[in-house]
């Protein structure tokens, strides 16, 4: 009966137990959060502002902006308090929401770039349907429904994980509420638990990456066929900020999840963690600022408005 406890709350092992690494950690990821949310919200808010980025396809990336935003706030301040404050507790609903938010935005993402590598298809394949097939209605569907599908993948992992029995063990080897480590600590047998995650997981995945590598395989077979060598790099150039955000991504996730488990550590995993919840949602918005003229031009233009404004207050 003793071991029957379940426990009301989790610790967190964090990333080091090196007091010489927490304040430069700290100072690290506090930069590395503020890029993010910097980068991510003014990329919003400049695709709403600026008329010549309401597109389809800015449209998309305005959304993933939002969710890169999401999935990297549902890890990183608790991060930031462990490292700052020796903060490592963590309650069990707090544990809970943790793990839903991130699973939803991190699903959501996955469907959000399988969507915009079908984006960059129409526009390339079929550039004289592009309009009539990605209608304003469309692309809201289409995105509401990535979001509906993530955030029940997240419903489906979160009910099967926190329904187990968690006992006296309640040391988490880990940096924030992740299923890996979260089954570990279980004294319920998981067997069926880890079978329901590993093939709704995979079909995710399987889907998205069938979409990414059929629309690919089509936009490269039409690049190839231009006869005009300007039009191809046009047609390429449209794709090449997506085919960068796509392949950080999916590399990233295929080192965590794909490797057997008996060729990495649990401190390699945590490494591949912090590069997979907080620098990817850095590097999206700079990739695609670095790598789009019209990011760059819209960007130039809002600076010159705001000095603009600023000049004729003072």
């Amino acid at each position: 009966m003793e071991n029957s406890t379940e426990v009301t709350e989790f610790i967190l092992v964090g990333l080091t137990n090196g007091p010489k690494l927490l304040i430069p950690l700290f100072l690290i990821f506090s930069f590395i959060y503020l890029v993010t949310l910097t980068g991510n919200l003014g990329m919003m808010v400049l695709i709403l502002l600026d008329s010549h980025l309401h597109s389809p396809m800015y449209f998309f990336l305005s959304n993933l902006s939002l969710v890169d935003f999401g999935y990297s706030t549902a890890v990183t301040p608790k991060v930031m308090a462990g490292l700052l404050i020796g903060d490592e507790v963590i309650s069990y609903n707090a544990c809970v929401i943790q793990f839903f938010f991130f699973v939803a935005f991190i699903t959501v993402e996955s469907f959000l770039l399988a969507l915009m590598t079908y984006d960059r298809y129409v526009a390339v394949c079929k550039p004289l349907h592009y309009t009539s097939t990605m209608t304003t209605s469309v692309c809201v569907c289409l995105v509401m429904g990535c979001h509906i599908c993530g955030f029940l993948n997240a419903s489906i992992h979160t009910g099967n994980i926190f329904r187990l029995t968690f006992c006296r063990a309640n040391v988490v080897d880990h940096f924030f509420c992740d299923a890996p480590p979260l089954l570990a600590l279980s004294c319920s047998d998981n067997y069926i638990n880890e079978m329901v995650m590993f093939f709704v997981v995979g079909f995710n995945n399987l889907f998205s990456v069938l979409v990414i590598l059929i629309s690919y395989l089509f936009i490269f077979i039409t690049i190839l066929r231009m006869r005009s060598s300007e039009g191809r790099q046009k047609a390429f150039s449209t794709c090449t900020s997506h085919l960068t955000t796509v392949s950080i991504f999916y590399r990233s996730g295929t080192f965590m999840y794909l490797q057997p488990s008996t060729s990495h550590s649990m401190d390699t995993d945590k490494v591949a963690s912090v590069f997979y919840t907080m620098v990817i949602p850095m590097l999206n918005p700079v990739v695609y600022s670095l790598r789009n003229k019209e990011v760059k031009s819209a960007f130039k233009k809002a600076m010159g408005k705001a000095k603009s404004s600023i000049g004729f207050i003072f």
